[in-house]
């Protein structure tokens, strides 16, 4: 493993903190499953991202002048035995790069010594339960050693806002990881559109869980660890269900299947929606809502660009759709009026509840803030059309190369009065991947079909 890239994100962090500031950085603890058995583990992602090390029970300190100091387990034969290898202290300075590291046991014992003499100390606030209360304990121990000459830090600072700055930009080789994921995951999402098709031909049941069994073998087929979130495989009206986990749902000839699924490699995820015709033919209202869809997020795509505003694509897909929806009935202009009216009154709701895209990491949602930093203090305020709620608007983001994005817009038709019968218990959500450019948008999660024309001609093979 390369220590380069951590090294250098420390740096830039140690940069940030003053002199004579301390970063405090724990990984994620195990997490109990039942009785006598853990959840599988999963690092903290901030600690990962300084330091390319995935055991528990590890802390890692920066100081402001450059300095690294890394806890973590001591080597202990008899537990490695039973639950796995331990690099331990020794080994963690040449092969992490850091310039210091000692047993985890001797973290209440040191911290108020590395504590001593810093006038700030720097951790993640509401991130992990009790941290506050552990730093409070360690400041307390120094804090009784005034009368010996000892200096305790005066501020207590949020290190989330500077990494998370940090991590919205990805650099070459955090691009690479998740060109590589969602390749993986594209693969998948052939695979499974692939044997929906099959076993119906073939007259044999399919279950959502057939296709989800056929997703999670291709993530770990080619090396991801996890998939990044629980996969949604929803068939027919489930997927009106926007958060419809794969189940036991019969998988009917003639009707759509939703799959919202992709793997997490090597600390990053990927995030590819695809729905599709079961049996690898789109009826009529299905393809006419399905290039809807499609439509409305090709216009979002144009959209997605360095300099552009993060709300710009979702803006411009709610344009399309609720052209579209005027155009097919689904929205009645005697009733909503005209486009602008249906915008302004956010009538399209009834259909498409949520945003385009959100940013897309370490974490599936990840962190970044939303409201473009120099603008922050820039505020409107105006009344929601349907909760009748005081909202306040601040500018949003502008999009800068190297941040990656979803674009996902959807339309979710449940049957109701007064919406035509032939679009009831329909779903459709199309997703992929975007890492900004200057000029536009890479769309890194293509290697599955999008358009009808290459599903249907996929899934007859």
């Amino acid at each position: 493993m390369s220590t380069a890239p951590y090294a250098q994100r420390r740096a830039k962090l140690a940069s940030l903190l003053g002199p004579k500031g301390l970063a405090i950085v724990p990984s994620a603890p195990e997490q109990q499953r039942n009785r006598d058995s853990d959840f599988l583990y999963r690092h903290d992602s901030y600690f990962y991202y300084l330091s390319g090390f995935t055991e528990p029970r590890s802390w890692l300190l920066i100081g402001g002048d450059g300095t690294t100091t890394l806890f973590c387990q001591p080597k202990d034969l008899e537990r490695e035995i039973w639950d796995g290898y331990r690099l331990g202290p020794t080994a963690a300075v040449a092969h992490l790069g850091v310039d210091a590291a000692y047993p985890v046991t001797e973290l209440d014992a040191r911290l108020p010594e590395l504590l001593d003499g810093r006038d700030a100390v720097w951790y993640p606030f509401a991130t992990h339960k009790a941290l506050e209360t552990r730093i409070d304990g360690w400041l307390g121990s120094l804090r009784a050693r005034v009368r010996y000459g000892a200096l305790c830090p005066g501020q207590q600072r949020d290190l989330c806002g500077l990494l998370d700055e940090m991590r919205l930009v990805k650099d070459s080789h955090e691009q690479a990881i998740m060109r590589r994921a969602a390749e993986i995951s594209a693969g998948a999402h052939v695979r499974a559109m692939r044997l929906s098709a099959r076993m119906l031909r073939d007259g044999q049941e399919v279950r959502e869980y057939h296709l989800d069994a056929e997703l999670l073998h291709e993530f770990r087929r080619h090396g991801s660890q996890y998939p990044a979130y629980g996969s949604i495989v929803a068939a027919g009206a489930n997927a009106c269900v926007l958060h419809y986990r794969a189940d036991a749902g019969l998988v009917r000839d003639g009707e759509l299947v939703l799959i919202d699924a992709a793997c997490e490699l090597d600390g990053y995820a990927s995030d590819i929606t695809r729905t599709f015709p079961a049996n690898g033919k789109f009826s009529g209202p299905q393809r006419a809502l399905y290039e809807l869809v499609l439509a409305s997020q090709q216009a979002a795509i144009v959209a997605t660009r360095a300099g552009a505003r993060f709300t710009d694509p979702h803006e411009a897909t709610v344009k399309v759709l609720a052209q579209g929806l005027l155009d097919l009935g689904l929205l009645d202009r005697n009733k909503v009026g005209g486009l602008e009216d249906v915008i302004e009154k956010r009538a399209y709701f009834q259909f498409y509840m949520h945003r385009t895209g959100h940013w897309l990491g370490m974490d599936v949602h990840d962190c970044g803030g939303y409201i473009e930093p120099s603008e922050v203090g820039t505020v409107s305020e105006r009344k929601d059309p349907l909760s009748g709620e005081i909202i306040k608007d601040r500018p949003s983001r502008i999009l800068q190369p190297g941040v990656v994005l979803t674009i996902e817009p959807g339309l979710y038709v449940r049957a109701a009065e007064g919406v035509p019968t032939q679009f009831h218990d329909i779903g459709i959500r199309i997703e992929d991947d975007a890492i900004v450019t200057q000029t536009g948008c890479e769309l890194i999660s293509r290697g599955v079909p999008v358009t009808v024309a290459e599903i249907e001609a996929l899934m007859r093979e």
